[in-house]
């Protein structure tokens, strides 16, 4: 097998919809107001944190780098590690299950244009803290508690 990002399909190939490990990683990106930025996900229709899936051969600062862009059109500075959240497990709208490893960055943006694709990203929105809509999964809202929390190298 080739390295490439067409490695959860080679696994799923193997193992149905059947539970695994899922390593992802992303980041909380933030404003000079700082404010929270939200991706509206189209598989989803909820806000949540910007990042996805590692690729074979990545970087986990790679990863988080590489799903901001894709998901953003936004190129990031990984200033540091909020937290590694492993107890979380989730079913995908394909009916694919998984416990995931999420590492969640703080970043902050340093160019691009916001750009939503209409597909993977439906909305894309800066959010003052105090006005931070419920997250779609329990992972997300944890990171974004302790991001607020100036926690920095947390496991869950």
């Amino acid at each position: 097998m080739t390295v490439n990002k067409d490695y959860i399909r080679y696994i799923r190939e193997k193992v149905g919809h059947d539970l695994i490990f899922l390593n992802f990683a992303g980041g909380i990106v933030y404003n000079e107001r700082n404010e929270i930025l939200l991706q509206k996900r189209g598989d989803r229709n909820e806000w949540g944190l910007p990042g996805g899936a590692m690729e074979l051969g990545e970087s986990l600062e790679e990863t988080a780098k590489r799903e901001i862009l894709e998901e953003t059109g936004l190129n990031v500075e990984v200033e540091h590690l909020i937290g590694v959240y492993s107890k979380y497990f989730g079913e995908f709208p394909n009916g694919d299950k998984a416990q995931t490893i999420v590492h969640c960055f703080q970043c902050k943006p340093i160019d691009g244009e916001l750009t939503a694709d209409g597909i993977e990203t439906l909305d894309l929105k800066y959010f003052p803290i105090d006005q931070i809509p419920k997250l779609f999964t329990k992972l997300h809202e944890d990171a974004l508690e302790d991001w607020l929390s100036k926690r920095k190298g947390v496991f869950k």
